[in-house]
């Protein structure tokens, strides 16, 4: 059985490709079956954190325009983790990267695609690589894509920041995560300065969401220096940012 996790944000630039790619390789470390899948078609990018300068062919693209199947445009990279971290017997780690080609990018602006397809090639995908954990990297915001996203997930982490913009934005998408009776909702704060009381920043979002936040992700240096330049959880596991990266992990495997 497959749990389907989708990690969204109601506005760019909270970190979601990030958190989504070290939370899928720490999920890989410890022995499960796992696979990304970058829904950002407008805007991909975490094949970048995995460490491609392009996207690896064929793609989430091919896949929705008949030019290939679902598991054709998964690409094992297991390997980015076993590099850094043992991986516990078992451990696999596919990415299903959304093309970078501009032109691939303008046809989806301009036509769309069959989000019915998508549907499909989530469950297609699940069943032919055996999968614990399905991770969709959404595009921010609400659309059909997203909303898809949300009614077949187990989980749902919603990423923000200490931002008013992103505090609203947030509240509207936790009241449409419940109106779509999604089983398991979780918050992710990103980018905390260090001079915030985490405390007292959970009982605010406690407060204002009705929901668990099961990351506060601080504001790092090191983090902003790395700049998307791999899994830095992995690479700095005793760092805070990565601590939290586990917590994250710990409380979807809770589930």
């Amino acid at each position: 059985m497959t749990t389907v996790i989708s990690i969204h944000s109601f506005r760019g630039g909270t970190g979601k490709s990030n958190t989504t790619a070290n939370v899928a390789a720490r999920l890989t470390a410890e022995g499960n079956r796992v696979a990304v899948i970058d829904t950002d078609i407008q805007s991909p990018g975490v094949h970048v954190i995995f460490g491609f300068e392009d996207t690896p062919e064929p793609t989430l693209n091919d896949y929705l325009w008949g030019r290939s199947s679902i598991a054709e445009a998964a690409h094992e990279i297991t390997d980015r983790v076993s590099m850094d971290m043992n991986v516990a017997d078992g451990g696999k780690l596919w990415l299903i990267p959304s093309s970078i080609k501009p032109g691939d990018i303008a046809r989806v602006l301009r036509e769309g695609y069959d989000v019915g397809t998508l549907n499909d090639g989530f469950r297609t995908a699940s069943k032919d690589l055996n999968l614990d954990y399905l991770l969709i990297d959404t595009h921010p915001g609400l659309n059909e894509e997203t909303l898809l996203s949300f009614t077949i997930s187990d989980v749902l982490l919603l990423l923000l920041r200490p931002d008013r913009q992103d505090f609203q934005g947030t509240a509207v998408t936790v009241d449409v995560a419940r109106r779509l009776d999604v089983p398991n909702l979780f918050l992710v704060l990103n980018k905390i300065p260090s001079n915030v009381d985490v405390d007292d920043l959970r009982e605010q979002m406690t407060a204002a969401y009705g929901a668990e936040t099961a990351g506060f992700l601080p504001l790092a240096e090191e983090v902003v220096e790395n700049a998307s330049g791999g899994l830095f959880s992995l690479t700095s596991p005793d760092h805070p940012w990565s601590q939290e990266i586990g917590k994250i992990v710990a409380r979807i495997q809770a589930n």
